[in-house]
């Protein structure tokens, strides 16, 4: 699929936007950055309900907007999930999609079309039909708003934090069903989010900004292995590994899962052997000897060799990045521990992973 294009600038009073990048065509692209790091404004700017002079974008070889065109928000072929679901309290949940199901532009091909029953079983939402928004829990309501966002049949799909108004349990209940329209959906997806978990989760490309500028762009797990990026995860730092499960102990309920040469023993979750799976280790529950360690309890002890060291969100604090395998990971130790290990990039070291979470 070819990239999309987008340059945009803006200078308001007390905001700049300036970007200039190239977007994967395909998958979901996280949108990432603390509040007021101009996410939603960049999104708004390519969904056309924010104009930037001079701007250019460029979707699927047509030009949306530069100095001589621009193509109005009905007509970009796009459907959009604001935080707020803002359904019609009028209607029913099929008359909201019905409603976004007259949207869809004439000209779309019938096997890019996302017809209503496709988006109902997408969004798990038929027992909901005939409920009016009052009767909808806040999960259900957002669920109901993505799938009118599909029934206009778009060629892209913007989210703005469509979970930030959820509690955790609503989130929970929802990122199961994000996670199907990643997989059987061959639209691109922006998707924008302050929340790590969400981004580890979903995305597979990741665009960090903040000030209204990009910091980094780039593939999900080489992205977040980067130790020169300005923005701190603090407690949230930590890599994404792309798996496969490969054996399962029935006797210890837990699955092994190959992550490019690194085998990794997670609790079983049900994955069937075999299945590609995502798993996400935070750079806190990752520690570092020199040797194996005889005696422990934890499961994944790895060799690995360090390839840099950087600071972290405190200055009493490293951040550790190591190869192990074709797998990058990091680890977050005190500067004294580092000093004491005499650890220097091209050392081999021991990991201990203590935690890894199956996404």
């Amino acid at each position: 699929m070819e990239p999309i294009e987008i340059r945009f600038n803006i200078d308001w009073p007390g905001f700049s936007l300036a970007v200039d990048e190239q977007l994967p065509g395909r998958g979901v692209t996280a949108l990432f950055g603390h509040s007021g790091s101009g996410k939603t404004t960049l999104l708004r700017c390519i969904a056309g309900l924010v104009r930037a002079p001079k701007g250019r974008l460029v979707f699927q070889g047509k030009v949306w907007q530069d100095a001589s065109t621009w193509v109005p928000t009905h007509r970009r072929s796009l459907g959009y999930v604001f935080q707020e679901a803002s359904l019609f309290p009028h209607l029913t949940v099929i008359g909201n999609l019905r409603y976004g199901q007259k949207r869809a532009p004439a000209d779309i091909p019938a096997e890019q079309r996302v017809s209503l029953d496709q988006a109902i079983d997408l969004l798990g939402i038929l027992p909901l039909l005939d409920r009016k928004p009052d009767r909808l829990s806040g999960g259900e309501r957002q669920r109901v708003a993505i799938a009118r966002a599909l029934a206009v049949s778009p060629r892209i799909l913007l989210m703005d934090e469509p979970l930030a108004a959820l509690d955790l349990a609503r989130k929970q209940e929802i990122l199961p069903y994000l996670e199907r329209l990643h997989d059987e959906l061959a639209i691109p997806v922006l998707y924008v989010s302050h929340a790590p978990d969400e981004v580890a989760r979903l995305a597979d490309h990741l665009v960090i900004m903040d000030g209204g500028r990009v910091l980094a762009s780039g593939p999900l797990a080489a992205t977040l292995a980067r130790l020169d990026l300005p923005i701190r995860l603090g407690e949230d730092a930590g890599v994404v590994l792309e798996g496969r499960i490969t054996e399962r102990d029935t006797r210890w309920h837990l699955l092994k899962v190959d992550c490019g040469g690194v085998d990794l023993w997670v609790r079983d979750t049900g994955v069937p052997t075999d299945h590609p799976v995502r798993v996400r280790i935070l750079a806190r529950d990752v520690s570092i000897v020199l040797a194996p360690v005889a005696g422990t309890s934890i499961l994944n002890t790895l060799p690995a060799r360090v390839l840099s060291l950087g600071e972290d969100a405190h200055p009493a604090l490293a951040l550790v990045q190591l190869q192990a395998g074709q797998s990058t990971l990091l680890a977050r130790l005190t500067h004294r521990s580092a000093d004491h290990l005499g650890l220097a990039p091209g050392l081999p070291v021991w990991i201990q992973i203590k935690a890894v979470a199956l996404l």
